[in-house]
């Protein structure tokens, strides 16, 4: 081969290479809609509750779509046709919401969601992986952004309240202790690993994401594989 031809080679070769990295990262879907959940499984319930445990060490590695929309409905799903959810709700006000921060779920582009219960699936708040300034800004705890999802029970009391009064508060934090139960043991079935991050800096994450007035963080739960 002539060297004016191998020369003519090397130019379209490292065109085409550039060409490939400058294309931009495929855009995040308004919604993702998740596989319908499993209501059967190969782990009971007391094993689960025997194996349960505190993990703060998590791999990097993702975690699939089917296996994120199994804890968004042991969290807060819907299980009847009457629409009773997963935790169950005093006096069925249902005053909570769960955000889904994705980073590295297969088939999910990173960004904040709203998980919606009677739709399964996850709206798009915002797009973009914003786990580690969530972290920063809000936690301070450097671990949990590894993470490949974090879930992010809130509350919104205005919901319980003329029901419950002044024991509103108290029911809806009780509530989101419940969800996070379901939670815990749906990840120790799969065979992921969790913990209960309480230590977040409530102003600093209701400013963050945006919340609503009214509504307050009552929970984060990263979770992955274990190291």
């Amino acid at each position: 081969m002539s060297t004016l031809r191998l020369l003519a080679v090397a130019v379209i070769a490292l065109s085409v290479g550039s060409f490939a990295r400058a294309q931009p990262a495929p855009a995040a879907a308004a919604t993702v809609a998740f596989p319908a959940a499993k209501t059967d499984g190969s782990v009971s319930v007391e094993k689960a509750l025997k194996e349960r445990r505190s993990v703060r060490t998590l791999s990097a590695n993702p975690i699939t779509l089917e296996q994120l929309g199994q804890l968004c409905w042991a969290t807060q799903g819907v299980t009847d046709e009457k629409g009773h959810r997963a935790a169950p709700s005093a006096l069925a006000t249902y005053p909570l919401e769960l955000r889904v921060m994705v980073g590295n779920v297969t088939g999910v582009a990173p960004g904040i969601y709203k998980y919606r219960p009677d739709k399964h699936d996850l709206s798009l708040l915002v797009p973009g992986d914003k786990r580690a300034e969530f972290v920063e800004k809000a936690i301070g705890q450097g671990w949990i952004s590894k993470a490949p999802a974090i879930l992010i029970l809130t509350g919104v009391l205005e919901r319980i309240a003329p029901k419950a009064k002044e024991r509103a508060a108290q029911f809806m934090a009780t509530e989101a202790g419940l969800a996070a139960q379901g939670f815990f043991l749906e990840e120790t079935a799969l065979g992921l690993g969790s913990t209960f991050v309480g230590g977040f800096k409530p102003d600093a994450t209701r400013t963050f994401l945006a919340l609503p007035q009214g509504e307050e963080t009552l929970a984060v739960l990263p979770v992955g594989h274990k190291q």
